[in-house]
């Protein structure tokens, strides 16, 4: 069952106490800290747009990219109201494709963790240092094991908005590290003006749990550099109550990697008319 389709409209709705403007408060501090002050960034696993927006606000000429066709028909409404000249596409990150190479890539709100096969994650990785401009910066976040096995672990979660409610059941399998939460949506139908009728979906997601051993090697064998890691919730160093931590690596040599140098895909010369407009 395909994840972000039903939940899409009602995702900011139910992600409203995310502190986004902090954390793109956090990310831009950062993203300054390693001369990473303009140029293009790309926001990968993007949804429905919010922080692609908040970064642009900050200077940055942003791409989104998400998997989520509904997801990113709720962050193309966005780009309409602000008038942001933001390219959004549609990829899977795992595909990841561009026509040039970008100063910075960030990936927040876990989106690293729907990435469940290590392997596949290493290929995520390879292609990110593959698109980053020389020593440029990749800040991510991802969901820890302790947070999934420890705080979430097997256990039932609702919450009733008015507008929408769900229903959250999660489950943990710790062999495998991967998280499953199954989501049974109620959203009323607002086409329908004689009572208040709602509609029932449902979704299944999965994640994988990360330690933060498992990242570094992961990114060394990509090829990028470990530069650091902090608790999101603290901003102090990771321990093994951390639920939540942002790591920054950096682009290094390439080596056997495909270079992106003359491979003219479809999405890169959107890319490149959107840049000339």
């Amino acid at each position: 069952m395909d994840a972000y389709t039903s939940f899409a409209s009602v995702y900011d709705t139910f992600m409203d106490n995310v502190p986004y403007a902090e954390w793109a408060g956090f990310i831009h501090r950062m993203l300054c800290r390693y001369d990473v002050r303009d140029g293009i960034v790309l926001d990968l696993g993007c949804g429905t747009g919010t922080m692609t927006e908040l970064l642009a606000g900050c200077g940055y000429d942003m791409i989104g990219v998400d998997d989520s066709a509904d997801m990113l028909e709720i962050a193309m409404e966005k780009k309409e109201r602000s008038g942001r000249n933001i390219l959004y596409l549609q990829q899977d990150m795992r595909e990841l494709e561009l026509y040039g190479t970008v100063r910075a890539v960030v990936s927040v709100c876990d989106s690293i963790n729907y990435v469940t096969a290590p392997d596949e994650l290493e290929q995520v990785l390879r292609l990110v240092n593959n698109y980053l401009d020389p020593d440029g910066v990749f800040l991510f976040d991802f969901n820890t094991v302790h947070k999934y096995r420890d705080v979430m672990g097997d256990c039932t979660i609702a919450e009733d908005r008015g507008e929408c409610s769900f229903i959250w059941d999660n489950y943990y399998y710790e062999e495998e590290c991967i998280n499953e939460y199954d989501l049974t949506l109620f959203i009323r139908d607002k086409e329908d003006s004689r009572e208040a009728l709602y509609r029932k979906y449902k979704e299944t997601h999965f994640q994988r749990g990360y330690t933060l051993d498992e990242i570094q090697r992961l990114l060394d064998r990509a090829g990028l550099r470990f530069v650091s890691a902090w608790d999101m919730d603290t901003e102090g160093a990771p321990s093994g109550q951390s639920e939540r931590i942002c790591v920054i690596a950096r682009e290094c040599e390439k080596g056997s990697i495909r270079q992106v140098s003359g491979n003219r895909s479809e999405a890169g010369e959107k890319q490149e008319r959107n840049q000339k407009e």
